[in-house]
């Protein structure tokens, strides 16, 4: 028997002190390159996204792979693609930390949608504001210290 998992999952991580060192210039070239990441690591990619200071990936996690496991190598090779190829000069590295929500398959679309209008979300309401809101809509307990 074969093993059959549905784990879909939204991450979401920031700039070092959420700086806006991700210019929209050179941002398809780093999503190419995590998607390349995350299909070497059996990992589905539905939508990646961002804004200068963050970005959204929407993903089914392969059953072997760890979610911290896979955000550390994520954010390890990324970084270090990022200052070999000088793609964002002010960028100094990721913050500490992630988040990630699980969903419903049902909720899919609805999320690839989300993560591709990040430019205009960004413009009403803040990195933080959002990230609060996905904490609480996940009902996930907080310190404000963090934020």
């Amino acid at each position: 028997m074969s093993t059959y998992t549905q784990i879909l999952f939204q991450i979401v991580f920031s700039t070092r002190d959420r700086m806006p060192t991700l210019n929209k210039k050179n941002r398809d070239e780093l999503y190419k390159y995590i998607w390349g990441v995350l299909k070497n690591k059996n990992c589905h990619l539905y939508r990646i996204g961002g804004v200068e200071d963050h970005i959204h990936l929407l993903i089914d996690l392969h059953p072997t792979v760890s979610l911290a496991s896979l955000v550390k190598d994520l954010k390890l090779a990324s970084g270090k693609f990022i200052k070999e190829n000088n793609l964002f000069p002010l960028f100094t590295g990721w913050q500490e930390g992630y988040g990630a929500f699980t969903y419903s398959i049902s909720e899919k679309d609805r999320l690839i949608e989300y993560i591709k209008n990040q430019g205009g979300h960004h413009k009403v309401i803040s990195f933080q504001e959002e990230f609060r809101l996905l904490l609480a809509e996940n009902g996930i307990v907080f310190e404000e210290k963090y934020f």
